[in-house]
């Protein structure tokens, strides 16, 4: 036997006695008796599944297997979306495993004319086309420039930008040394 195969049966196998089991509970199901909802659920508890589960044997009824079959196939449906994990992680890389960008991480974002370019450093810009060529490189032209006190954010940032004029911008500077002409 390959050795796919017997991960498959072994994979299918617990299932398949869960669903099993569970054609009990669709035994219990038919030795109901009542009207109301109430009625019904004391006779389940009660009486069905006491009947029900005497016998450890599976009930061969078609009602009991298909009960079976959908507990058995929700069940395996149930584990195979949580094993699925939709959320967008790196499975199988090791945590810490970031890497440094290069110029060719950056090359698409940027405009071939450099006056359409808000300055970020002095090897990377950032378009401000709000339609590149490409849809998946768009990206939101806002910038938040933070930093500790002679970081050069005024120097290497702010005034690079403002001096290229382009675009709309909000410069707050509380000691007032910002001085940028007209």
């Amino acid at each position: 036997m390959t050795s796919k195969r017997k991960k498959l049966i072994m994979g299918t196998v617990p299932y398949i006695l869960v669903g099993l089991i569970a054609t009990n509970l669709g035994e219990a199901m038919r030795y109901v008796t009542g009207t109301t909802a109430s009625e019904k659920m004391l006779s389940f508890l009660a009486d069905g599944l006491g009947i029900a589960f005497s016998n450890v044997m599976p009930s061969i009824h078609p009602f009991d297997l298909l009960i079976g079959a959908i507990v058995g196939g929700g069940l395996k449906l149930i584990m195979y979306l949580r094993s699925k994990n939709a959320k967008k992680f790196r499975h199988g890389e090791e945590y810490g495993s970031a890497r440094w960008g290069t110029p060719e991480d950056i090359a698409p974002y940027i405009d071939p004319d450099f006056q359409n370019n808000v300055i970020l450093t002095k090897t990377e810009r950032l378009t401000m086309e709000s339609r590149p060529a490409n849809p998946k490189y768009a990206r939101n032209k806002n910038v938040l420039c933070v930093g500790g006190s002679g970081s050069g954010k005024t120097r290497y940032f702010i005034k690079p930008n403002l001096l290229q004029m382009r675009g709309s911008y909000v410069v707050t500077d509380p000691k007032g040394y910002l001085c940028v002409g007209q």
